[in-house]
């Protein structure tokens, strides 16, 4: 895991200046504590900082080939490059290190870009081909690693995250209007854009390249299984294929020169992990965890019962509502966008207890999408199975009646049924997008000052090009626009809020070749009536505690709404409410006070709304007006207390007493 960055002039009369590549690759120091490196030539020049997992005393980047024709920087980890590297070896080429990268850069040699189409694993690099003078952009077929670049009229700038880019730009960085309304209602800006003007992603599975000769080129190179899997088969054999091909993923990505552990949430997907893993090691794995003390947002027990069972080594860290608060500027910085999930913030502070004892975690990110473990995917199947009917005889005009009186329905009951097929429409967008948004299309309506940002472009229309893009039924299609978009969210939250503790962290779930045979996979073995993960639930069902595979999914749930009602009320008036933020002109006042009362009054629930606000003030606090990030909270009305140094955090074996809780600073 590492960081790259870059800078090509377009002009191949210019010369890249060292000290901007320097300040790019050195904004990204802790994706890359272990080594640094710099390669200029002429218009081109790339930089690295590296954190050292594989071949640690070698695998130096930038790296070159034999004749120094072809150069790269990579961030990730190719977990089949042991399998590819005799087959170079045989062809002639000569390695002079055991690391990964160089096995990249021998495939390139032989095959171009079409050399991703070999790789296993995780992976944003770049090659400079001197001969050719051509560079090549590449991304992971997931977006597990994530990869940013910015074309102005002279340069292409291309670096791991957003903030490298903005360090070396011209002018102050600006807000990408256009895509507020997609992040309001889906708390991310899918596709090639970001939040930032003029700043792109590579998206998932694409190559791309620079000439002089052919200016920009993108191409796609791997996409989901475009057909199901209807072979005939029972739910315990598709299960125990699945216990199979897991364990060889987990398998494959034990790789590594350094110690490794596992991220225990204490729910299915991890205990998975851990217990797969358990067998695999000669010694007791290392376990992590993270709560709160509210036990309504503590999973604590659930981790503990799974530490035991595998007889891990395991660790905590309890995060209080103060050091939430107090670190989340500087973890906005580290994300480069608004923190769209709350769950960003403790996966910050566990990172930081690994990173004590392991460079390298395992998660379980990913499982979700691909075998159907949300609530939503449950929700979406009996609305849809329901309103079929309901839709088809019941008359429009009746139907208006029916939404009117819902609205008519005391508070609990109006909850429900505003989100059942009694007031949806049918469809993608009515059913799902719309249904779940953080704010639908109704309220930023009543919300945007602009009407016509909404107007304009439809907040839906990439996620909604994935579905119809799909096979099968709505189950099938929600989880291939799923993993195509909210899932690249998640993932970069993984990375960035890991590597903002210089930890690496790897997703078995989303080795390529699994996803390929899950996805595929027609949804009635995902989810069964009420069960969700029904096939991943068989596959595990003899090595994870029957307490885990009966449990509620609890999905990390950060109490922040509570919070904004109570003592970190003052947090809303600052970010929300104050005249810094109204003076921004985006949304309408009223609108924004009557969300804030009516959630501090009980009247609704708003504080996903409110988080989404909080962080997107700060974030234009952090990034467009250039504040610092450790001082945005200090010029605020009030500013959480700063903590002390961690408390002692104790090992848990086998069935050893409960761990003991150690608070993190932030």
């Amino acid at each position: 895991m590492c960081g790259i960055v870059g800078i090509v002039e377009l002009d191949p009369r210019e010369t890249v200046s060292e000290p901007r590549l320097r300040l790019m690759r050195d904004v990204l120091r802790h994706r890359g504590p272990d080594g640094e490196g710099l390669f200029l030539d002429g218009p081109v020049g790339l930089g690295h900082r590296r954190l050292s997992i594989v071949d640690v005393a070698g695998g130096h980047q930038p790296m070159a080939n034999e004749d120094s024709t072809a150069w790269i920087v990579f961030n990730g980890e190719i977990y089949n490059h042991a399998s590819l590297r005799p087959g170079l070896e045989a062809r002639g080429h000569r390695y002079a290190t055991r690391s990964d990268t160089e096995t990249i850069l021998h495939l390139y040699e032989e095959e171009g870009e079409r050399c991703v189409e070999r790789l296993q694993g995780m992976f944003a690099f770049a090659v400079w081909d001197r001969a050719r003078q051509r560079l090549l952009l590449a991304r992971d077929r997931l977006g597990i690693k994530p990869l940013y670049y910015a074309l102005s009229g002279d340069e292409l700038l291309f670096a791991s995250e957003v903030k490298a880019l903005l360090a070396v730009q011209r002018g102050r960085p600006r807000c990408n209007a256009a895509a507020l309304p997609e992040f309001l209602a889906t708390r991310f800006v899918s596709g090639e854009e970001t939040l930032f003007e003029g700043v792109r992603k590579l998206r998932p599975g694409h190559v791309l390249s620079w000439s002089a000769a052919e200016g920009l080129r993108q191409r796609r190179y791997w996409r989901l299984p475009g057909g199901p899997d209807d072979a005939p088969s029972t739910l315990e054999e598709r299960a125990q294929d699945v216990r199979a091909r897991l364990t060889e993923a987990v398998r494959s990505h034990l790789m590594s020169d350094v110690p490794l552990g596992v991220f225990l949430s204490g729910g299915l997907d991890s205990s998975g992990l851990a217990a797969l893993m358990a067998p695999l090691v000669g010694e007791p794995i290392r376990t992590f965890s993270v709560g709160f003390a509210d036990p309504r947002a503590n999973e604590l027990p659930y981790a503990r019962l799974v530490a035991q069972a595998v007889g891990a080594e395991h660790r905590e860290v309890v995060v209080t509502p103060e050091d939430f608060i107090g670190a989340l500027p500087r973890l906005i910085w580290h994300e480069d966008e608004p923190i769209a999930f709350p769950s960003s913030v403790p996966l910050y502070f566990v990172s930081r207890l690994a990173r004590e004892h392991v460079k390298v975690v395992l998660t379980g990110e990913g499982a979700d999408e691909l075998f159907l473990g949300y609530n939503w995917y449950r929700v979406t199947a009996w609305n849809e199975r329901l309103g079929r009917p309901y839709w088809r005889l019941v008359p429009q005009g009746l139907r208006e009646q029916v939404r009117r009186l819902i609205g008519g329905l005391p508070r609990p009951a109006r909850r429900y049924a505003e989100r059942s097929f009694l007031a949806l429409s049918p469809g993608p967008r009515g059913l799902f997008y719309e249904n779940f948004a953080v704010f639908g299309e109704t309220h930023q309506r009543g919300l945007l000052a602009d009407g016509g940002l909404l107007a304009a472009r439809d907040p839906y229309a990439e996620q909604i090009r994935c579905y119809e893009e799909a096979f099968g039924g709505p189950l099938e299609r929600m989880s291939h626009a799923d993993l195509q978009t909210y899932l690249v969210r998640l993932l970069m939250k993984q990375d960035q809020m890991s590597m903002a503790a210089s930890v690496e962290s790897r997703v078995p779930f989303l080795d390529h070749e699994l996803v390929e045979h899950v996805a595929a996979m027609p949804g009635r073995f995902k989810l069964r009536g009420l069960e969700t993960k029904a096939v991943l639930r068989a596959a595990l069902r003899d090595v994870v505690p029957p307490a885990i595979l009966t449990r509620r999914k609890m999905g990390f749930p950060v109490p922040v709404g509570t919070w904004f009602s109570d003592g970190f009320w003052p947090i809303v008036q600052e970010f929300v409410l104050g005249p810094r933020a109204l003076r921004r002109g985006w949304f309408q006042p009223p609108a924004l006070r009557r969300l804030a009362e009516d959630h501090r009054s009980g009247r609704a629930r708003n504080g996903d709304r409110l988080w989404l606000l909080v962080n997107l003030e700060i974030w234009q606090r952090i990034f467009l007006d250039g504040e610092d990030a450790d001082s945005v909270l200090q010029g605020a009305s009030w500013a959480p207390r700063r903590s002390g140094a961690p408390a002692a955090v104790q090992p848990l074996r086998g069935v050893a007493p409960p761990v003991s809780c150690g608070r993190a600073a932030p």
